[in-house]
């Protein structure tokens, strides 16, 4: 039976784990699954925007971590192999974050572009709690995105926030009510979804790049080329062209 499920919505595909009785926890099955989901929307033109929820009542509620097998370290990757791929993709990506995101479950929500929150989302590290150390990238995607402050209040005093407290905080973009929040999250992603795949793809390459940029001058740079390349694609000048003709006629 499919553990996760495939919708589209215009340019916007919304994938969400379905195994709701283990509360949407990752394993090596759904990794495989979604590995295999994400790469097909990639291949398909039709796709610009990519937005990950649960199946409710939890977002993700972590890992299946008796799945390791004899090598633990080629386990956890395994584990960590569904969330990267999210973290990895082209597609702009949303978190539809509508329940609990634990541990593991935090990191599919972190490796989303952006988070948006249901009121009665729940982001929960854990990892101290249950005595392991975090993994996945955890501590360096919370510091990215929250700061030193905030990953150090989840991560190392188990500090735990829902969704108002994490838009306050900066871990997500909205927090709305529960009935609003696939409806908000792929209206967002469409206006990412609406734009020339190439060079969205392009946008997310260059803020990812900017971790390892620390100067302004080197910022202008880096973003040099892709700004000339853009203004020389059909879709620029089409869109200036309409834009000339709405201002001449208002």
């Amino acid at each position: 039976m499919s553990q996760i499920s495939v919708t589209r919505h215009e340019r916007v595909a919304v994938l969400t784990l379905t195994d709701p009785d283990r509360r949407n926890a990752l394993n090596l099955d759904m990794n495989e699954e979604m590995i295999e989901a994400i790469d097909q929307l990639e291949a398909d033109s039709g796709i610009g925007a990519l937005v990950v929820t649960g199946e409710p009542p939890a977002f993700c509620a972590g890992a299946d971590l008796t799945q390791l097998g004899e090598s633990q370290s080629e386990g956890l990757k395994r584990i960590y192999a569904g969330f990267l791929r999210v973290a990895n993709t082209s597609l702009p990506t949303i978190a539809a974050v509508n329940g609990a995101a634990v541990g593991a479950g935090m990191n599919l929500a972190l490796a989303c572009d952006v988070r948006m929150a249901s009121d009665r989302a729940k982001f929960d590290t854990r990892f101290l709690d249950l005595g392991i150390h975090p993994g996945g990238g955890h501590t360096w995607m919370m510091r990215n995105i929250v700061g030193p402050q905030t990953a150090a209040a989840m991560v190392l005093f188990g500090q735990v926030l829902n969704g108002p407290e994490a838009a306050r905080l900066g871990l997500a973009w909205e927090s709305v009510a529960p009935e609003a929040l696939l409806e908000r999250s792929i209206e967002l992603a469409a206006r990412a979804a609406t734009g020339p795949r190439e060079l969205v793809a392009e946008i997310k390459q260059t803020l990812s790049d900017m971790d390892t940029i620390t100067t302004h001058a080197d910022a202008v740079e880096r973003e040099l080329h892709p700004q000339v390349n853009s203004i020389n694609q059909p879709a620029f000048q089409e869109r200036l062209a309409a834009l000339k003709a709405k201002i001449t006629k208002s």
